[in-house]
């Protein structure tokens, strides 16, 4: 809708900012704005919305860990509100390096719910309307507020968050039914008005299984799964506090070859297969129909039974998403271990959503269509709360950032797990709903998640994301880590004691007095066993701390690599690519490329470097064009 034909009288509040959807892009999105100093107005078709966990109860798991973290460095609230709402707790891939370490938590999704409302709720200049956006106001071109049917809120920018509820469908074998998640009301005039404007849209589809009743299961027959004894929390603001709560138990079960008879029999009932459904669903969520149809020599598959609540009686079954009917679905899920008796209270689904082309977003997360709207979540493509939490993060950001007159916040993929997720969505695409993983990034030694405060909290900070309590809490835990580092460096424990030490911890005695820092790369050696060899006074680190420190040291030769690997990428990133360049000009350039850069607009040569269909010879060819540029403005000079 135009500016112009906004009348006064339709004008029912004004803002800097308006965040269109509440789920977890919209949550972050509207509180680092409102943090930020914008007026912002946050929009959802029902409270209940807010934060919902429509499928897994939980936060984080492999990869998606790393990116709590993130977003907690930079001052999000997602692992501030996991924090609080916890009822099991556990890393995972202990047995590997730290640099794939993933915290996973089960949330109590009604409280995780509650609590990320009353945070909205107690924020400064955040309002939190329940309302359906049917389209965007622009004045020249550019975002000037948001519609609710006929009436306006204007707005300097916006950042869509819609989630699945953009044209959602829900589908239950040949039951189709016009619904965003969990039944909500969906979101569909706005669909249409955003692709009026020229922004592509795609239709994605996801799934959830079934919800079962805790008295119901049979939990003999299936193998428990416990939380961690020492819970490490996901905010840094956290990070010294000990938790002592009763953890709720999760468990495992698998299918069989019934199972799978049942399901592969009435294939021709599921949307999925019925072709009722056109989305593109998620490879690496499959639903059981396809693990079944795609992996016929496996004779079994695993699931997890993982409670919802402490105050509810649903429990959720983790790993049998489906869009079978009913009655197939109660059939195939009695053959399971533990779920011969289950009582079906909420069956599993599909569901269908309009999102956009990745590719038409800037690495700002802004439309390269529409000035001052910026994007975020499963609206990108992707799959996953982490994944929209950091998008609505990063969106939030740069639509605060655009209007202080601000650079836009753009991360590296040597910098968070953060940049390798939006790098990947605005410079490769996507074709299906896209989830992090640890193999995505290249440099995963560097992105860890202890060090994620390290990485990032600065960089917070300086935008105004970051509050001055976390920014300083961060500033000593990094002066105690360096301080220290430095202080095991130049100690040295004395020869004979130290060789008395190495062989009472099975490690090989050694000839020379190395200083402590030197003791600590052994890798049987631990950070608390220094104690017995350190004369001086030891500082008394955190746990945290602690190991933060102790990964540095054991991993600073493999580090080192990658830091040099990092620069590498640093040159051609530095090498900044103008919006105006017509890229089918440039002699030398094979027709694809041309097409894949003028399409993309990659702002590095960098980006341009991983753009699909971009060669290195094409990169030379840009890179001999730009040092020509350059040559012929310094003659001009």
């Amino acid at each position: 809708m135009k500016f112009e034909d906004i009348k006064e009288s339709m004008i029912k509040g004004d803002y800097d900012v308006a965040v269109i959807g509440a789920g977890h892009a919209g949550c972050e999105a509207g509180l680092v704005c409102a943090r930020m100093g914008m007026k912002t107005a946050m929009f959802c078709t029902d409270i209940e919305s807010v934060a919902m966990m429509p499928c897994n109860p939980s936060i984080g798991g492999t990869g998606k860990g790393h990116l709590v973290f993130e977003i907690d460095a930079l001052g999000g609230e997602m692992g501030v509100n996991i924090d609080k709402t916890f009822i099991q707790s556990k890393m995972l891939n202990t047995s590997k390096g730290p640099a794939v370490h993933s915290l996973r938590a089960q949330a109590d999704k009604e409280q995780y719910h509650l609590e990320m409302l009353k945070t909205i709720e107690d924020t400064n200049n955040l309002d939190l309307i329940e309302a359906e956006i049917t389209d965007v106001i622009l004045k020249d071109g550019r975002i000037a507020g948001v519609m609710v049917g006929t009436d306006a809120y204007t707005a300097r920018a916006a950042v869509v968050c819609t989630g699945t509820f953009l044209g959602g469908k829900i589908f239950i074998g040949k039951n189709v039914t016009v619904s965003g998640p969990a039944g909500l009301p969906p979101s569909t005039e706005l669909a249409d008005n955003i692709a009026a404007l020229g922004i592509p849209l795609r239709r994605f589809k996801t799934g959830t299984p079934a919800r079962m009743l805790r008295d119901t299961l049979d939990y003999s027959v299936m193998k428990e799964q416990k939380g961690d004894e020492r819970i490490t929390p996901f905010s840094f603001l956290n990070e010294d506090k000990e938790y002592d709560k009763e953890q709720i138990s999760c468990w495992l079960s698998y299918t069989n070859a019934e199972t799978h008879k049942i399901i592969l029999d009435n294939l021709d009932k599921s949307a999925m297969y019925s072709g009722d459904i056109v989305g593109v669903g998620p490879r690496y969520c499959p639903s059981i129909e396809d693990k079944v149809s795609r992996f016929k020599d496996r004779e079994r598959h695993q699931l997890f039974v993982e409670p919802e609540g402490l105050n509810t009686d649903w429990m959720y079954i983790q790993g049998m998403s489906s869009s079978l009917p009913e009655d197939v679905q109660a059939d195939f899920y009695s053959t399971i271990p533990g779920l011969e008796n289950a009582t079906i209270v909420s069956p599993a689904y599909a569901i269908e959503y309009d999102c956009t082309d990745s590719l038409s977003l800037k690495p700002s997360l802004e439309s390269k269509i529409v000035p001052g709207l910026f994007c975020a979540g499963q609206f990108n493509g992707s799959s996953g709360y982490e994944e929209a939490a950091s998008q609505g993060l990063i969106a939030g950001i740069n639509a605060a950032a655009s209007l202080k007159g601000m650079e836009p916040l753009v991360l590296g993929r040597d910098q968070a797990y953060i940049g390798v997720l939006i790098d990947d969505l605005v410079t490769k695409g996507t074709n299906e709903p896209y989830r992090i993983m640890t193999s995505r990034a290249e440099y995963r030694l560097l992105l860890r998640q202890d060090n994620a405060d390290r990485r990032l909290t600065e960089i917070g900070y300086e935008y105004g994301s970051v509050s001055e309590e976390r920014y300083q809490k961060y500033c000593i835990k990094k002066e105690h880590v360096d301080s220290e580092l430095e202080r095991m460096k130049k100690m040295r424990p004395g020869l004979v004691k130290l060789q008395k030490f190495l062989i009472n911890h099975g490690c090989k005695a050694n000839e020379e007095n190395i200083t402590l820092y030197e003791v600590l790369k052994r890798p049987e050696i631990k950070y608390a066993d220094l104690e017995e060899i350190d004369d001086e006074t030891r500082p008394v680190l955190t746990r945290s701390e602690a190991f933060e420190l102790e990964v540095m040291v054991k991993y600073e030769g493999y580090i080192a690599k990658q830091l040099q690997e990092v620069e590498k990428l640093h040159k051609l990133e530095r090498r900044k690519l103008r919006e105006d360049i017509d890229y089918s000009s440039i002699g030398g350039l094979r027709l694809e490329a041309q097409q894949k850069l003028n399409s993309i607009k990659p702002i590095t040569v960098g980006q341009a470097s991983r753009i699909s269909g971009v060669s290195p010879a094409d990169i030379n060819v840009l890179l001999i064009y730009l040092e020509k540029e350059a040559r012929e403005r310094r003659e001009q000079n």
